[in-house]
């Protein structure tokens, strides 16, 4: 089955529930943990634990607010559309234009890490041809069909997991022995002296990327095998993320209760994995490492270019005809899939601190503008704000979750803040040369599409 517009082909409707929840699993990189311990355990004290449990409480509260809002608007366009049908179309461009910073930049990160694994592994080989080797496999699959992109995303989401397991054993095994705080049944990698809480949300911000991912999963509703998985598949996936994440952080911390015995900060990654097993160990991890973020690259690609799809489709993007179209046997978005390959190709020559840096502005436009949407639709269009239950459902839940978001806004970097800020203006710019070169605005542009009529959820 597919999804149809005016005649033309649509995605097709073939994934599964759990298909799905690997997909966000592996969008978010499993492994991520591990890259950035060193960096947040300096920034918290070592309350690396700590911060991710603020981030997963932000997550939830926002993640109630995304299932909502795709039961509603069943469409791939997740925030943008969300933003557009509930409060007003030129504010739905911005925040779908906003959110491509995000969507755009992961699979350029993703491609960035491959980059610098491979020629740390492979030092005469030219860093260009592991990227272009890369961004064709990516594309390649997703274009292909997203079934194939979910199989092998599947394969390289279950083989990392595995490989944190093993982890978290081994260094059961090391705490056994003496190593660190000597047990697992503490409180220190949570409280302990020196903790702050302003050095534990500003963590709690950077760690926030780790769990960009579970919200990517409304890409897919034009092709989940019934729309009414999809808000399972938000939840399920930030659960078993967030466990990862936690459990993984709180056994590491006990094992390494600070950073100074590290010799590489940035990502000591491959020096936890030599401590608690070893070398062959330390291979297998960084091994692991690898497919996490090629499953996070490939995961990544295939929502962002349904992104860009529905944009193009609503005529947000121009040309419309090219990102609006799908191909006729292997529904997928591919000029899109195309695109998106083509940005990564940047990867060859920026460092990763700088691309990193300007996601988060994306992303925390993305959750804030899905829980206010969640007020305007059904406490203002719906006017569901009579009894305490909608108001606490409509009204207190998406508020809090909103402030909450906001502390994390607070705590964001200045560089990644003020480029976000210029990509925004120069989305106005895109906007308005648009609309004086076609004599129509962009944003008054009609749905044609079945999927966006407001369901009765």
């Amino acid at each position: 089955m597919a999804v149809e517009t005016s005649g033309q082909p649509g995605l097709k409707r073939s994934l599964s529930l759990w298909a799905i929840v690997l997909l966000g699993l592996g969008y978010m990189t499993p492994t991520v943990m591990f890259d950035t311990f060193g960096i947040v355990s300096i920034q918290t004290n070592g309350a690396v634990t700590l911060a991710y449990l603020v981030a997963l409480v932000v997550m939830l509260f926002t993640a109630i607010s995304y299932g909502r809002m795709s039961r509603v608007f069943p469409s791939a366009g997740s925030a943008y559309t969300y933003t557009r049908e509930t409060m007003n179309p030129r504010l739905g461009f911005l925040v779908g234009w906003a959110a491509l910073l995000d969507y755009l930049l992961l699979p350029l990160v993703n491609t960035l890490i491959i980059r610098i694994y491979m020629t740390a592994l492979f030092p005469s080989v030219p860093a260009w041809v592991w990227v272009v080797l890369v961004i064709a496999i990516l594309t390649g699959l997703n274009a292909w069909s997203v079934t194939s992109t979910a199989k092998v995303n599947t394969v390289l989401v279950v083989f990392a997991v595995t490989m944190i397991a093993v982890f978290v054993a081994l260094a059961l095994g090391q705490l056994a022995d003496g190593m660190g705080t000597g047990t697992l049944f503490t409180t220190e990698p949570l409280f302990h002296e020196g903790v702050h809480s302003a050095a534990v949300l500003t963590g709690a911000t950077v760690v926030c990327f780790s769990f960009i991912g579970f919200d990517a999963i409304t890409m897919y509703a034009e092709e989940a095998r019934d729309k009414n998985i999809v808000p399972k598949a938000i939840v399920i996936t930030l659960l078993i993320g967030g466990a990862i994440f936690v459990v993984s952080a709180f056994v590491a911390q006990a094992v390494f209760p600070d950073a100074s015995g590290f010799e590489v900060t940035d990502d000591p990654l491959p020096e936890m994995a030599l401590i608690v097993g070893g070398k062959l160990f330390q291979l297998l991890f960084v091994s692991a490492a690898f497919a996490a973020t090629l499953a996070s690259g490939l995961a990544s690609h295939a929502s962002v270019s349904r992104l860009l799809y529905v944009m193009g489709r609503n005529g947000t993007l121009r040309p419309a005809r090219l990102f609006g179209y799908v191909h006729p046997t292997r529904r997928t978005p591919i000029f899109s899939i195309v695109v998106v390959g083509a940005v990564c190709l940047l990867a060859i020559t920026p460092s990763l601190e700088l691309v990193a840096s300007m996601i988060n502005f994306g992303a925390l436009v993305a959750f804030s503008f899905v829980n206010l949407s969640v007020i305007a639709h059904f406490a203002v269009r719906r006017r569901e704000c009579r009894t305490p239950k909608q108001i606490a459902l409509n009204v207190a839940l998406p508020l809090v979750s909103t402030a909450m978001t906001g502390v994390l806004w607070s705590f964001l970097h200045r560089d990644a803040l003020i480029f976000g800020l210029a990509w925004v203006a120069f989305g106005v710019v895109y906007a308005i040369f648009v609309a004086k070169r076609s004599g129509r605005d962009l944003t008054d542009v009609d749905l044609h599409d079945d999927t966006l009529e407001p369901a009765s959820a």
